[in-house]
């Protein structure tokens, strides 16, 4: 996958399943996807995933019957609901952050286990997450992967129905322009006109925001796929 330089690259879209997650990973399953193991993260929360070229889409959520394991997601909708940008050096984001008028809190430390090469090891993430998020409505962080060979195994890629990598993501948004800026400030880069509303190009894909005068606010819609074959589809979450 081909990333510009210097260029904010795109890490991972969560889609909220609550404490659902066992009873609705096989909806993604019956779509033809390969997702990994259930694991649960030193924080409470637990996840599985469906691992694309560069990217990958998490299913998360926390035990069922137990209250919600961290409190940045105890009031997420169920559906797609987070982006998560990539960085490679935590400190140095927290800081940009900051110095960009964001309320950030300490860079935080993430792991839980993970099967490589047949035996448990820990996936290990440094996060930089905000203390008040940037828009309302649309939930975001920064991750740093300090075990990318944890994430991006080929196994876990390879996918039944041949999904290869994310190509896209649009929200929708009463006024376009405003929060296609405010995500660009995140991501530090530039946002663009488009047709029917705005752009906010990254390293390996682009977050459409359309202008939609009768949203309440911000909101995540699609996430749009494409398979080896060059077929272009978007995520049914069944949410």
């Amino acid at each position: 996958m081909l990333h510009a330089v210097g260029r904010t690259e795109f890490d991972h879209a969560v889609v909220m399943v609550r404490d659902r997650l066992d009873a609705l990973a096989p909806h993604f399953e019956r779509q033809g996807f390969h997702l990994s193991d259930k694991a649960v993260h030193n924080l409470g929360s637990c996840n599985r995933l469906i691992v694309l070229e560069g990217t990958y889409v998490e299913l998360l959520g926390w035990p069922p019957g137990a209250p919600p394991a961290r409190k940045e997601i105890a009031d997420s909708p169920f559906g797609l609901e987070a982006l998560v940008f990539r960085t490679h050096d935590a400190e140095a984001t927290r800081e940009r952050l900051l110095a960009a008028g964001f309320a950030v809190n300490p860079v935080q430390e993430l792991s839980r286990p993970a099967m490589l090469d047949g035996q448990e090891v820990q996936a290990r993430f440094h996060t930089v997450r905000f203390a008040e998020q940037p828009l309302p409505g649309i939930r975001m962080y920064f991750c740093r992967h300090l075990t990318p060979e944890c994430v991006w195994s080929p196994e876990l890629m390879a996918h039944p129905n041949g999904a290869r990598s994310l190509l896209r993501i649009d929200a929708r948004a009463p006024d376009a322009r405003a929060v296609a800026e405010r995500l660009a400030l995140v991501a530090g880069v530039g946002a663009e006109a488009a047709s029917g509303g705005w752009d906010v190009p990254l390293a390996n894909l682009r977050i459409h925001v359309s202008q939609d005068a009768a949203a309440a606010g911000p909101t995540l819609s699609t996430l749009t796929l494409e398979n080896k074959d060059g077929a272009h589809y978007t995520l049914d979450t069944g949410l």
